[in-house]
């Protein structure tokens, strides 16, 4: 999604401006979203979760 078509509904000017304080926030979460609309916090523990995981069955295993 893109911010160059959207209006702000609180200074009537273009979000990509960022003229107020409402369209930097809409301008900040349209361009600042995590891999796949995740969260980065999120994406981290699932990648230290799969670590864990791998270890563990390595640890099992004795590979």
């Amino acid at each position: 999604m893109s911010c160059e078509h959207l209006i702000c509904a609180q200074c009537a000017g273009p979000v990509v401006e960022g003229r107020c304080p409402a369209c930097r926030a809409a301008r900040s979460r349209v361009h600042h979203h995590g891999f796949g609309g995740l969260s980065p916090v999120l994406i981290a523990v699932v990648l230290v979760a799969l670590l864990v995981f791998t270890l563990a069955l390595r640890h099992l295993y004795g590979a």
